[in-house]
């Protein structure tokens, strides 16, 4: 039986409950920690990662299993790092992907920095994947026993220095596991249904928080055609996503689809559905998991976005921490600013951002 001391980042949903439950258990000292992240002014009841109820319902569950209970406050450093980074993602023509910042800079720098201020020695979340240690002391990431719920993707961001202090009990179980042995305790989690949205856009449609926040990127400007053909306004680059078909206002005799967005010219391309395919990518602030690049090319599988299948390629580091992938056929809707993560089999060897 372990004395160590974890804290468990709690949200309010079953996934963090069970893991605070399961490390009791196991013998832990657990104290759970919650963040209180930025709201827009007047929509608190609304971020799907904090809001009143959320919070209620982590302290339900820390009182149930006898735990110490704490609530960090994280709006400024929230709003300034993550929310900016998805504004200033979208300004650049870019569909970004703030969760994994928020996973780098918020939930595995600001809130571990917390816990080991508190003494303790882990950080334990709800998220679905695995770890390991090899012999010789590295730390692996794995997927999730339960493939359907993995969630090793948006932590590819993750360091040897964070990894040492990560634990992750829920990635040995299947999700309906999960949901009986939060039964078995007794947790009044057990039914809460899961969330997925971007937590600061409240369930709505991000193009209205850009209405709001940043409408001086929304601006108009031309849709053209692979060979420079104007057919067309669109109404601001960050209305559009790579691969969008609906919505474009484009009376065509084919289906037109949008290619890329070109936000130094302000342009939005569109093109046949055969035009849609990429056979390679470049990625930048590649993380590599091991914490040294690979000296060699080397065949993964790539996985370009939370909920895309991955695809066979050949992955060359470059010099700058970037890497050039090479698919073995090519990919629909690869889309710069979500991230290009590689696997071999179970394991996650990094990834970084498309360019």
């Amino acid at each position: 039986m372990s004395t160590s001391t974890v804290v468990v980042a709690m949200s309010g949903g079953v996934d963090s409950s069970v893991a605070a439950a399961l490390l009791k258990q196991q013998g832990y000292d657990v104290i759970g920690m919650m963040l209180r992240l930025w709201s827009e002014p007047g929509r608190e009841d609304s971020n799907r990662c904090c809001t009143p109820d959320s919070m209620a319902q982590a302290r339900r569950v820390a009182a149930k299993l006898d735990i110490p209970f704490y609530v960090v406050d994280a709006k400024n450093v929230f709003r300034e790092t993550v929310v900016q980074y998805f504004l200033d993602g979208c300004a650049r023509g870019e569909t970004p992907n703030p969760c994994l910042l928020c996973n780098r800079q918020i939930r595995w720098t600001f809130l571990l920095d917390h816990a080991l201020a508190l003494g303790a020695e882990f950080m334990a979340t709800g998220h679905y994947v695995r770890q390991r240690t090899t012999d010789d002391g590295r730390h692996e990431l794995l997927r999730a026993f339960d493939r359907s719920k993995d969630q090793s993707y948006v932590l590819h961001v993750l360091g040897q220095d964070k990894l040492a202090h990560a634990l992750f009990p829920v990635g040995e179980y299947p999700k309906p596991e999960i949901r009986r042995l939060a039964r078995d305790f007794d947790l009044p989690t057990a039914s809460r249904a899961d969330s997925q949205d971007l937590c600061f856009l409240a369930g709505e449609d991000y193009r209205n928080f850009l209405q709001r926040h940043a409408s001086e990127i929304l601006k108009p400007g031309d849709i053209v055609t692979n060979d420079g053909q104007v057919i067309g306004q669109h109404n601001g680059l960050p209305n559009y996503t790579i691969g969008q078909r609906k919505g474009l206002g484009i009376a065509s005799p084919v289906p037109l689809y949008v290619l890329t967005k070109d936000a130094t010219s302000n342009t939005l391309v569109v093109g046949a559905r055969d035009e849609l395919g990429s056979t390679e990518l470049t990625a930048r602030d590649v993380n590599w998991i091991s914490g040294e690049a690979p000296t060699q090319p080397f065949r993964a599988d790539v996985k370009i976005r939370y909920t895309a299948k991955e695809a066979g390629a050949l992955v060359i580091p470059l010099n700058g921490g970037q890497a050039k992938v090479h698919f073995d056929a090519p990919v629909r809707d690869v889309t710069s600013g979500q991230a290009a993560v590689f696997y071999q089999d179970e394991i996650m060897f990094g990834g970084g951002i498309i360019v």
